[in-house]
């Protein structure tokens, strides 16, 4: 073990050295992408909560989104009038901590980013009303989540459980906007639904604490930032310890304890297993 080991080590040493030719390197933006999707969920789950809590006139809400402004997240609901306002705003810091967080039921104008934010949303939402590309499942939901960042405008859609107990990963598309908030490309990011049910006892009475799901070449070679995602907002519910998503050319470990990702060519995945069995095999003859 202690070999395998040195060789893993020795293997991503090599790799950090060309910072170019690094996968986990490579990969960053889209973790970098993964967590701002995280924070607009977790803002969307938190605030969706504590507006209900405050809001008396719910016939009125005619919708929410989330966005981040620095170390701020913000849940914005606007109402249902043909030019709508914003009716409330739930603010939270980076530790989303639900007993201070900011409550705000004023009526307010939408700023210059929220007007931004919600007429993509609002076209993306049209979009995957009248589209067969959408496909929508039984026992799920579409999440919404419009970014702009850096000048790049796009909605990812995401495909949430109605019912506990299962994560879904796949059945994910993002569709991206001109500078005129027009529609340019939509897209399928997995081509199916996969629902990963956690709770599951081994043999032994142990809670599987990890799970793992592949990638059509369509899909990518690196994990997505939906994926990325999903895995923060549910692996503590999970008490999944590591997930990995295998594609022809990598394995990408994404640690739930920490939110980092290592990426490893499947070449080392391969060479490290026939080390092990080389390993095993001398251990059988002696």
């Amino acid at each position: 073990m202690k070999e395998l080991i040195i060789i893993l080590l020795t293997i991503l040493m090599g790799a950090n050295s060309f910072a170019q030719q690094n996968p986990t390197e490579q990969a960053q933006p889209i973790v970098e992408e993964g967590k701002r999707l995280y924070k607009s969920e977790m803002a969307s789950w938190h605030g969706t909560d504590l507006f209900l809590e405050q809001y008396t006139n719910q016939e009125n809400i005619g919708g929410y989104f989330s966005y981040s402004e620095e170390d701020t997240s913000k849940c914005v609901f606007f109402s249902k009038e043909d030019i709508p306002k914003i009716i409330g705003t739930i603010a939270f810091d980076s530790t989303f901590n639900t007993e201070t967080a900011i409550i705000d039921i004023k009526e307010r104008k939408f700023s210059k980013i929220e007007e931004g934010l919600y007429e993509i949303r609002n076209k993306a939402l049209n979009l995957i009303q009248s589209d067969t590309l959408f496909k929508l499942y039984e026992n799920t939901n579409f999440n919404l989540i419009p970014i702009i960042h850096n000048k790049e405008k796009k909605v990812y859609i995401l495909t949430g459980p109605s019912v506990s107990g299962v994560v879904i990963f796949g059945n994910d598309y993002l569709i991206t906007f001109d500078e005129e908030n027009e529609i340019v490309d939509k897209k399928q990011l997995h081509k199916n639904l996969i629902p990963i049910e956690y709770g599951e006892e081994r043999e032994d009475g142990q809670i599987v604490v990890g799970a793992v799901h592949s990638h059509l070449p369509e899909t990518g070679e690196f994990i997505t930032a939906t994926d990325i995602c999903t895995l923060m907002l549910y692996a503590k519910y999970a008490q999944w310890k590591s997930h990995n998503v295998v594609s022809e050319k990598y394995l990408n470990i994404w640690n739930c304890e920490t939110n980092t990702l290592t990426v490893i060519s499947m070449d080392a995945v391969r060479a490290m297993d026939n080390h092990q069995e080389k390993k095993e095999k001398r251990g059988k003859k002696k």
